[in-house]
């Protein structure tokens, strides 16, 4: 009996040391940029991007879970005018200076396959927080080639309301609907 539960003690310990456990993935911020368009005045759809963006990824592949956490500094923000980056962190738009940091937190990460599909989570900007779902576009669990450590790489994308965010001034002139994109690298910790 002894040599029986011993046996099955090591098997245990073999099995569960073999599985694969969670990762835990730095974001790359030289490689991650999150961006929104919105349309003008019905003259053309505008990108914004955001330059400096901070968190963490939590990724376990043979459970098929992850959790994102991604803070991005709204004072980063780049229209590509100098004069416009200022006059969209005002307080009737992002209000940089009551909250200069939007996060993204997720809640549920849904699987096709052994891929994220789609992300939710609770999003803040301007101090508002609300429900929002990121549909995965693209997603790769590989070597970094240059690094040679375990990375990530994703693209993801969602449509929120900017008014919804305490953000709706010039509505509906510029548009109301906003489509939110992000590129994202991140890289094991060692």
């Amino acid at each position: 009996m002894r040599k029986m539960l011993l046996a099955v003690t090591l098997a245990s310990a073999f099995v569960g040391s073999a599985m694969a456990a969670p990762v835990t993935y730095e974001v790359d911020p030289q490689h991650t940029y999150p961006q929104m368009s919105y349309s003008h005045m019905g003259l053309s759809t505008q990108t914004i991007r955001f330059n400096s963006t901070t968190g963490a990824i939590t990724y376990d592949k043979e459970a098929r879970t992850a959790d994102v956490q991604v803070s991005i500094d709204m004072k980063s923000v780049d229209t590509g005018s100098k004069e416009f980056d200022d006059h969209i962190q005002d307080v009737d738009l992002f209000d940089t200076a009551q909250h200069p940091t939007a996060t993204f937190k997720s809640t549920r990460v849904e699987f096709q396959g052994d891929k994220p599909s789609s992300i939710e989570g609770e999003l803040t900007v301007n101090g508002v927080t609300r429900p929002v779902t990121l549909t995965v576009t693209h997603f790769v669990n590989k070597e970094h080639p240059m690094l040679k450590k375990d990375a990530i790489g994703a693209n993801a994308t969602a449509t929120i309301r900017r008014s919804e965010f305490k953000a709706g001034k010039f509505v509906p002139g510029v548009s109301d609907e906003v489509t939110l994109k992000i590129a994202i690298e991140a890289v094991a910790k060692q």
